[in-house]
C-alpha cells in the first residue's frame, strides 16, 4: 500500500469507530452513571495508551516532562477528560443519540468563536455565516422540528450538548501550548485527570461493582473513543500529503452514526434530525471555506 492510501485505511478506520461511539454511550449508560462510565473507560484508555507508548519506545518520556508540562497536563486534564466528558455523559444520558451527537459536532464552530479572544484571531464573514447556518441545525435537531416553539425536548440536556462544545473548543486551544509528542501529552493528561475523576466518584456515587455490561461498554468506549481513535486519526495526518482531503473524511461520521442509532438502539430518526445535521455539517464546510480564504 502506498502511504496515501495507508493514510485513507487509518482516516477511514478512526471515522467508522467515532460513527459508533454514541450508540456505545447510550448502551453503556443502562449499566452506569456517567461519572462510572468515565472513571472505568477513562483507565481503559488511559492503559491502552501506556501499551501504545511502550511499543513506540516512548513510554518514559511521559515521566520525564518538566515541571511546567506537568502543571499544563493537570489543567489539560481536567478539561479533558474530567469536565468534557462528564458534561458529554450527561447530556446523552438525558438527550436521546439522534439529538446529543449532532450537537457535539458545533464544537467546531465553537472553537472559532473562542479563537477571537484567546488567540487573537480575526473572524471572517464566512465564519459568522456558518454560525448561524449550524446553530440553525441546532435548533432545528433540538425542538424536533419546531425551531419556532422554542420548545426543547430537553432543555438541561440540550444545555450540556452545547456546553461540552466550549469545553472541548477550549481544550484544544490550551493544547496548542504542548510541544510534546500528542500520543505523550494525551497520556500524562489522562494520569492528572484520575484524581479529579476517581474524586468526583467518591463524592456523588456509592461505591459498587460494575455489571459486566456496563464494564464492557466502559472498556469499549474507552479503548476506541477516547484512545485508538485519537492514535489512527494522527497516523492517517502524519502518513498524508493531503490534510484536507483526509479531515473531509470527518464528514461521513455523523450520518454513519445515525445509521447505528437506528439499528442498535432503536431510535427512529426523525426528519428533524437529518435536516438539523445537514445545517450543522453546511456550517462546518462554510466555516473551512473561510478558513481557505484567510
Amino acid at each position: 500500500m502506498t502511504r496515501e492510501q495507508q493514510a485513507t485505511l487509518y482516516g477511514l478506520s478512526a471515522v467508522l469507530l467515532w460513527s459508533t461511539i454514541a450508540t456505545a454511550f447510550k448502551l453503556s449508560l443502562k449499566h452506569l452513571q456517567p461519572i462510572e462510565l468515565l472513571l472505568f473507560s477513562g483507565s481503559f484508555s488511559t492503559l491502552l495508551l501506556a501499551v501504545v507508548l511502550r511499543f513506540q519506545g516512548k513510554l518514559r518520556q511521559a515521566f520525564r516532562c518538566s515541571k511546567k508540562d506537568y502543571l499544563l497536563s493537570i489543567g489539560l486534564g481536567l478539561l479533558n477528560p474530567f469536565l468534557y466528558y462528564l458534561v458529554l455523559l450527561q447530556a446523552y444520558d438525558l438527550l436521546p443519540a439522534q439529538q446529543a451527537q449532532p450537537l457535539n459536532y458545533t464544537w467546531a464552530i465553537t472553537l472559532s468563536l473562542l479563537s477571537v479572544p484567546l488567540l487573537k484571531q480575526n473572524v471572517r464573514w464566512q465564519q459568522w455565516l456558518a454560525l448561524i447556518i449550524s446553530y440553525c441545525g441546532v435548533l432545528v435537531i433540538s425542538t424536533e422540528g419546531r425551531p419556532f416553539s422554542l420548545e426543547f425536548t430537553d432543555p438541561v440536556g440540550v444545555g450540556l450538548a452545547l456546553a461540552s462544545t466550549i469545553i472541548w473548543a477550549l481544550y484544544w486551544i490550551f493544547n496548542t501550548k504542548d510541544k510534546r509528542d500528542p500520543v505523550v501529552g494525551l497520556f500524562v493528561n489522562f494520569l492528572c485527570s484520575f484524581p479529579f475523576v476517581l474524586g468526583y466518584y467518591l463524592l456523588t456515587c456509592d461505591l459498587r461493582l460494575p455489571t459486566v455490561e456496563g464494564l464492557l461498554g466502559a472498556a469499549y468506549v474507552g479503548t476506541f473513543e477516547m484512545g485508538a481513535c485519537f492514535v489512527l486519526w494522527l497516523l492517517a495526518l502524519k502518513k498524508t500529503q493531503n490534510t484536507a482531503r483526509i479531515s473531509n473524511l470527518i464528514f461521513i461520521s455523523p450520518f454513519l452514526s445515525l445509521v447505528f442509532i437506528a439499528m442498535l438502539l432503536g431510535e427512529t430518526i426523525l426528519p428533524a434530525t437529518f435536516v438539523g445535521l445537514l445545517l450543522i455539517i453546511a456550517g462546518l464546510l462554510c466555516q473551512q471555506i473561510g478558513k481557505k480564504n484567510n
